[in-house]
């Protein structure tokens, strides 16, 4: 069984996390163009590598960013956001 460690409450089981999307910079929504806000919106890289992730440690709520390879499928590390 695959683990992944919750920042908050160390080693879990995959199971126990759900997957929300890649990280991105969000543009200003008051100076961006429509075009620019659907980019962010709907637009996802697929592009296999290392990505910055959205997790969430469903029994405690505890959100999260992984560093996953997208190739090997190994989480290189965890942290709370702004704790990189």
């Amino acid at each position: 069984m695959k683990i992944m460690t919750c920042p908050i409450n160390g080693p879990r089981l995959i199971s126990e996390f759900a997957y929300w999307g890649e990280c991105k910079t969000m543009p200003d929504p008051a100076s961006c163009t429509d075009v620019q806000w659907a980019d962010y919106v709907f637009n996802k890289s697929g592009a296999p590598g290392v990505k910055h992730e959205w997790w969430c440690h469903t029994p405690s709520n505890t959100w999260f960013i992984a560093v996953r390879d997208t190739v090997s499928d190994v989480i290189e590390k965890t942290f709370l956001y702004g704790q990189q």
